[in-house]
């Protein structure tokens, strides 16, 4: 599934109020030089290697800020860099190009590294059926743009919050008195036509939760031969159900687990482990 960002009315809200943290009452040093009547050309570059991701932020940022800016990709977003290059041009009102920067690096720079952690993580089993899956794990208010650069890195997105589906935990084991009576339980209450994943943890609750007919049994912190036996049970007994390996995954381990025949790997590490890919912003011409 491609990447798709949401629509700007959901993301503009956010791109403001990161705005006003930035410029609070404006940008002291654009306006004592006199910048506010001048035009320039800038040019964004990639420092290092890696994936482009959050590109149309970086153009909206500047559109939040004047629509007389400019804005030409020259990478298309997505793309895969070997080697530091030049991904965008720009040209527009100096004092815009210069309010705009912090924010629209920022961006780029958080989601090109998520998608670029994310792309090694997919390629390492990209011969497999097996698909990378990212959590909720995220940074809060980040949650929208964090799991669109997973997308753009190659990974598959899970829920986005805890309406999206029903994802019976541990916890929630606990304080159900047991899967079958958690399953009972959201079974008479959740709306249709919502999935039921249950987390399992032992052989046992594998079992248990084959024999009620959930969509997906997540196989949480399992060794690799108990991953195996599990997979082996439910393809056998129920094929339908659809398999997910979490917990301590890394980029060490992934494989290993992708072979033992798991539909969905999740892990945070794409999201949480991510470093910041570097870019620059350079005012070319003054004009």
């Amino acid at each position: 599934m491609a990447a798709s960002l949401p629509p700007w009315c959901v993301l503009d809200p956010l791109l403001d109020q990161w705005l006003r943290e930035d410029l609070g009452r404006g940008d002291r040093t654009t306006q004592a030089l006199g910048l506010t009547e001048r035009l320039g050309t800038a040019q964004i570059r990639l420092k290092r290697s890696g994936v482009i991701a959050g590109l149309p932020l970086v153009e909206r940022v500047f559109q939040r800020l004047s629509t007389q800016v400019e804005f030409d990709n020259v990478q298309p977003e997505g793309t895969v860099c070997a080697q530091p290059t030049m991904v965008a041009r720009l040209r527009g009102p100096l004092d815009v190009l210069l309010l705009g920067e912090r924010l629209a690096l920022n961006c780029l720079m958080r989601l090109s590294g998520v998608a670029t952690l994310t792309r090694t993580y997919a390629q390492a089993i990209a011969d497999l059926p097996t698909q990378l899956v990212d959590t909720r794990k995220t940074t809060p208010g980040l949650r929208l743009l964090e799991k669109y650069a997973v997308a753009v890195g190659g990974g598959v997105n899970h829920r986005y919050g805890l309406d999206d589906a029903i994802m019976i935990k541990d916890n929630h084991i606990v304080a159900a008195g047991g899967i079958t009576a958690a399953v009972a339980q959201v079974r008479q209450q959740s709306p249709f036509p919502l999935a039921i994943e249950v987390e399992t943890e032992t052989l046992e609750q594998v079992r248990e939760a084959i024999a009620l007919g959930v969509d997906v049994i997540m196989l949480d912190n399992m060794s690799i031969a108990e991953m195996k036996t599990a997979v082996a049970q439910i393809r056998s007994a129920a094929p339908h159900i659809k398999i997910e390996a979490s917990g301590n995954i890394s980029l060490e381990t992934l494989r290993a687990v992708a072979l033992t025949g798991v539909d969905y790997i999740s892990t945070s590490a794409t999201i949480t482990q991510a470093p910041w890919l570097d870019f620059s912003m350079t005012i070319l011409e003054v004009g």
